[in-house]
């Protein structure tokens, strides 16, 4: 069995090698990049479950009932920040005509703080 051999640039070979280089510089920049993420990710939720186990704020359970009941839509995204020694969840719901609402939630009591439209616009606050 004869094996065909092909005659290949030098050029080309190059070019393939400084390909495959840069690749391996991209994907471990995005490996390196992915590791801070990640420990802030973990770092993040167990600031909010000391917070929880501490009794400063309800679980997400309870807040999402309490938005169902009261809020018709589909929770979207939800977002736990401390604001002014204050503990808020960021609650985004699609509503059922399609729009977007976002719910400022006190995390200790679970009232609807404020509540923004579609198009930021400010529909209620109570503080």
């Amino acid at each position: 069995m004869a094996v065909a051999r092909a005659w290949v640039p030098a050029a080309v070979v190059n070019r393939s090698m400084m390909l495959l280089r840069l690749l391996r510089v991209i994907l471990l920049s995005a490996c390196i990049g992915i590791a801070p993420v990640q420990a802030d990710s973990r770092q993040d939720h167990e600031i909010a479950r000391r917070a929880l186990e501490a009794g400063e704020i309800l679980s997400l359970r309870q807040v999402l009932e309490r938005i169902e009941r009261e809020h018709h839509g589909q929770v979207l995204e939800v977002e736990l920040e401390q604001e002014d020694q204050r503990w808020i969840y960021e609650v985004k719901m699609l509503r059922r005509d399609g729009g977007i609402n976002k719910l400022i939630i006190d995390a200790r009591d679970g009232r609807v703080l404020e509540i923004k439209g579609r198009h930021g616009r400010q529909l209620g606050r109570d503080n």
